[in-house]
């Protein structure tokens, strides 16, 4: 996306990219297809607007945090296809070193969990599986990075490794508490520091691009996470302001400003972004399975013609059948965390159709939401805050489900707080543009930022207090019968 004036989009050019998945739980991306179609589309959105290398001030650049790839500092290719955040081939090694006494290390340095869903198992996963990549990282001949950091490589020619430290605090090899990557994380998983990149501000000077690519150099100046860059671009900058993006998984964020939170309910403690080397910190919960649900009806079952006529169908679903989709594909993310749970759907009768198939996958990432509302109601209230702020939380949304009002009337109802979904529903990119500007100069400071902030349409709750304590009890039943250590 082009972005001029006031963060306002001016161009957009958009392809897919292939994701494979080897074997069941596994997921990966071929490196070369995140690069190609990352240059494909910044000429086509340049290009769709007229303007020249020249013209741009700056790059932002948002990204799949816990993606890992590892490439030869040589050659710039990687040497294995990049594992992406859902994948659990790790599982079993996360377990071992669980049950070796190592979480608490984990989880005192970073407060992340000890789980495939973080980079650090990745990397040694890669260097383990891949004939000669351990000894070539031993020798310093590769690197790691999450997506941005690859991209950002490849960008500048080689002449950058860095990330920010909103993608750092991801990889579980990060000490959040003195801004730095850790010496006993890295030796517990056995990853040479050489391999690391160097950490910067979300809005920093990134270096420039290598001319060859856009026919001139652009600067770089704004790094995020994608879940962190939409917490910037739905302007939650003060403690108590949560978000929450729908698109291939969910993830709410709650703003707790410069004191960071340690959940006691399976949320996880992360740097919300950084400005000027002072971090702002936030509670996330993470939903691994949210459109996918939607998309697996269409692709897997083949019962959608369309992924958007998922709404229109939920809406007239029999209010008779309780039918419940526990998404579990990869497991459950918080506030479960159970990677060897796998899906199931409750409640089937011979009546139950496509309707209700549909109804029950969008309800399922409703009331996926309310429980991590829940959680983060409870560590609010625990760190000391007298719960206002997050009681009954205005949950701001964007990802490319909040398109159907009837899933964000849903939520509205499930959560029983309002729902406000912007005008820009894009916020990640918004907010990776806004840190690009911001680090050039062009853009204004974060409160001035905010008021630019515009609201398209607010959801109120609806529903009877007796049904939807009905409907949430049924979902937490169905939960408690789809987990592997039970309840």
């Amino acid at each position: 996306m082009v972005f001029g004036e006031k963060v306002r989009m001016k161009g957009v050019a958009q392809m897919e990219f292939a994701q494979s998945y080897p074997h069941p739980g596994w997921v990966e991306h071929e490196p070369e297809d995140l690069w190609a179609t990352v240059i494909s589309t910044c000429r086509r959105a340049m290009a769709s607007t007229g303007v020249e290398a020249g013209d741009i001030a700056s790059i932002g650049i948002s990204n799949q945090r816990e993606t890992t790839v590892v490439w030869d500092r040589r050659t710039g290719r990687a040497v294995t296809p990049a594992i992406v955040w859902q994948d659990r081939c790790t599982a079993a090694t996360c377990q071992a070193l669980r049950e070796a006494g190592h979480e608490d290390l984990v989880s005192s340095c970073t407060w992340l969990l000890l789980d495939p869903y973080f980079s650090a198992s990745k990397i040694a996963w890669i260097l383990d599986n891949t004939d000669g990549a351990r000894q070539a990282a031993e020798e310093g001949r590769l690197a790691f990075g999450t997506v941005d950091c690859f991209l950002l490589w490849r960008l500048t020619d080689g002449r950058i490794h860095a990330t920010d430290a909103t993608n750092a605090s991801r990889t579980a090899l990060y000490n959040i508490h003195e801004g730095r990557w850790d010496e006993e994380l890295l030796n517990l998983f056995r990853v040479p520091v050489s391999m690391l990149p160097e950490v910067r501000n979300s809005a920093d000077d990134y270096g420039m691009t290598d001319p060859d690519l856009f026919g001139g150099t652009i600067a770089v100046c704004g790094i995020a996470g994608d879940q962190q860059a939409a917490t910037v671009g739905q302007a939650c900058f003060e403690p108590g302001m949560v978000k929450s993006t729908y698109g291939t998984g969910c993830f709410a964020v709650l703003n707790t400003g410069s004191v960071p939170v340690v959940s006691q309910n399976w949320l996880l403690t992360t740097v919300a972004y950084q400005f000027d080397g002072k971090s702002a910190y936030a509670l996330e919960g993470a939903i691994f399975v949210a459109g996918v649900a939607v998309q697996w009806l269409h692709d897997g079952l083949r019962i959608l013609e369309d992924a958007s006529q998922s709404g229109d169908l939920a809406a007239v679903a029999g209010a008779d059948q309780d039918v419940y989709m526990v998404p579990a594909f990869v497991g459950l993310g918080a506030p479960y965390w159970d990677a060897e749970c796998r899906g199931a759907i409750f409640g089937l009768t011979r009546g139950t159709a496509r309707p209700e198939l549909a109804r029950a996958a969008l309800e399922s990432v409703c009331f996926q939401t309310n429980d991590l509302i829940d959680a983060m109601r409870a560590d609010w209230s625990a760190a000391g805050h007298d719960g206002t702020e997050a009681s009954a939380p205005v949950l701001r949304v964007d990802g490319s489900m909040v398109a159907s009002d009837w899933t964000m009337q849903r939520l509205a109802d499930v959560l029983d707080a309002p729902v406000d979904r912007p005008h820009m529903r894009e916020t990640t990119v918004q907010g990776a543009a806004y840190l690009a500007g911001f680090g050039a100069g062009l853009y204004p400071d974060p409160a001035a930022f905010a008021e630019s902030w515009a609201l398209e349409r607010r959801f109120t709750p609806t529903m009877e207090e007796a049904v939807r304590a009905h409907k949430v009890a049924g979902w937490r039943d169905a939960v408690s019968r789809t987990l592997s250590r039970g309840v």
